[in-house]
């Protein structure tokens, strides 16, 4: 068991947490929730033993392995794939090479009465003793087994790791992580640069393969899926549910409701009082009880309500200008870079109004397809944007798009029109822009705070073909829900790249899959889509079950 003993953290006259305490089991999987700027992330890095608190401990067995994933980190460039991933196994390795070292020495040595020799005998007893009690390993088919779990495909495993994006560089961390079997593993939105394949293998593994978990993710779906317990971090205080996020957001919304009702019976019980001690004041036949409710007051422990954001903004989009039938007409499209083909004999239409979703596993051409469409990049066959389109685009990059010397207010504020512009505060409050934001100069946001600040932008603009490429990576779900709500309201036609199930359910009604260098078309929701894979891996693992 792992222990977290009056935790609190202190920085620059405000408390961020004080005097916290939980227990971590084996088989928790605890989600860590709580509003931006609550501390989950700092918790984790004081777990993690990445950061010190200011006062309180982390208590843990000497042997504990603590595994933590950041949500920004650094692989080493000089290795490949499959080195980098072994790394996880280098303390073994460094161990057995230790034991060789020193059983060189003592063979080699002949003073044997001497306080030297008998320490090389307890350290290489002692190691040796360590090294044996470690179960029998086949490091290469555990690397093999997890990088493929990961997405990777074998011809990844040779190349240097310095070729891969940053997200594929998360999972190879990750797979060290999962090859090191921690008996804590921490994880800050793991899922941030996952495909849908890999998550449902990443579930699946932390389900039935891991030990504790607790982990920060805006995934919903994933959320749900993976824990059995909630931790939230609010006003400097912790509530511990031992429930799924869904069921948590139920057992919330009771807390918050009884602490409203005993709030205002208190506000009640001090204003009946307070009038009373007002009227009587002067009154000498009334001195002591007056004197006796003024103590009382005094005395009595205020009843808080735990903060929750009631803002009802609901950000709407202008009326879309009609679009022909077809906004988008592809025949045949085939696409390479160099001599690697990307897909081919690509045919698809996208109907006004649809709302399709590109899904399939990362480097199957997703983002390609949607550069295509924008004409960033060169294909064979045919692609026809129909008449009248009006194409609103968030790239991946599209933060690094922005004009980095005006403030985060004038970005918003050079292209809202009409009722929003008297909005902009609240709207920019609503993605986690506070009043201290406003006249910052965008060249001085960090990347999320950009993705955030371009993803407003977007949804100003009046269009009639929306096309997101992975918009949900650096939303929380409260900013996700009003996207999302947004999203369902708007009367355009919408191409949604993403892998976040929880934000394509009910957004979109038909999925491409990108795979094999094809594209299928599915009829049917992400929820169908997801099911009808299920069955049809059930079944190539039936035929490959057939032949064997």
């Amino acid at each position: 068991m792992i222990s977290v003993d009056g935790l609190t953290v202190e920085f620059g006259g405000t408390t961020l947490f004080k005097d916290i305490s939980f227990a971590i089991n084996e088989k928790d999987r605890i989600a860590l929730m709580g509003k931006n700027g609550a501390g989950k992330s700092t918790l984790l890095k004081i777990i993690a033993g990445h950061k010190t608190p200011s006062r309180g401990k982390i208590s843990a067995p000497a042997d504990a392995v603590i595994a933590y994933l950041p949500q920004h980190l650094l692989t080493h460039d000089s290795r490949t794939v499959f080195e980098e991933a072994s790394q996880a196994f280098v303390h073994v390795l460094e161990m057995e090479r230790e034991i060789e070292y020193l059983n060189e020495q003592l063979s080699s040595r002949t003073d044997y009465e001497s306080a030297e020799y008998y320490e090389l005998i307890e350290r290489v007893s002692t190691l040796s003793e360590k090294f044996y009690s470690l179960e029998e390993v086949n490091f290469d088919a555990e690397v093999e087994k997890i990088l493929l779990g990961l997405g990777f495909l074998r011809e990844d495993f040779e190349r240097q790791t310095s070729e891969f994006s940053g997200g594929w560089r998360m999972r190879i961390e990750l797979a060290k992580i999962l090859l090191q079997k921690p008996d804590l593993i921490l994880l800050d939105e793991p899922t941030n640069h996952m495909d849908i394949e890999s998550i449902q293998w990443f579930e699946d593994f932390l389900i039935n393969g891991a030990k504790a978990v607790i982990l920060i993710s805006h995934d919903r779906a994933f959320v749900d899926r993976i824990t059995t317990r909630t931790i939230e971090v609010t006003m400097g205080r912790i509530y511990d549910y031992k429930v799924n996020y869904s069921s948590y957001l139920q057992l919330r919304k009771e807390r918050r409701e009884q602490q409203q009702k005993q709030f205002d019976e208190q506000q009640k019980f001090i204003n009946d009082n307070q009038e009373f001690i007002e009227r009587f004041k002067g009154t000498y036949s009334k001195t002591n009880q007056v004197q006796s409710r003024v103590r009382m007051l005094e005395k009595l422990a205020m009843v808080e309500v735990d903060e929750e954001d009631n803002s009802t903004l609901r950000l709407k989009f202008p009326p879309s200008p009609r679009s022909g039938n077809y906004p988008v007409i592809i025949e045949e499209m085939a696409k390479k870079y160099g001599n690697h083909l990307v897909f081919s004999d690509v045919s698809f239409n996208i109907e006004r109004g649809e709302r399709v979703a590109f899904v399939g596993k990362n480097g199957e051409g997703k983002s390609t397809m949607v550069k295509c469409l924008m004409g960033e990049t060169d294909f064979t066959g045919k692609l026809a944007v129909g008449h009248n389109t009006m194409i609103g685009y968030f790239a991946q990059n599209e933060a690094s798009l922005l004009d980095e010397e005006i403030t985060v207010f004038q970005t918003i504020d050079d292209v809202a029109k009409g009722d929003v512009r008297t909005k902009i505060k609240d709207l920019l409050g609503a993605f986690m822009f506070g009043g201290d934001s406003w006249n910052k100069k965008v060249k001085v946001l960090s990347g999320g705070e950009r993705t955030r600040l371009s993803m407003i932008k977007l949804l100003l603009e009046p269009v009639n073909l929306l096309i997101l490429d992975e918009p949900t990576n650096h939303l929380d779900m409260r900013t996700k829900d009003i996207l999302k709500s947004a999203l369902q309201d708007y009367d355009g036609t919408l191409i949604l790249v993403s892998h976040d199930r929880d934000f394509l359910d009910g957004l979109a009604g038909k999925v491409f899959e990108f795979g094999n260098k094809k594209v299928k078309e599915h009829l049917g929701d992400i929820n169908s889509f997801l099911e009808k894979k299920k069955m049809d891996n059930l079944r190539e693992l039936e035929r490959s079950k057939a032949k064997n």
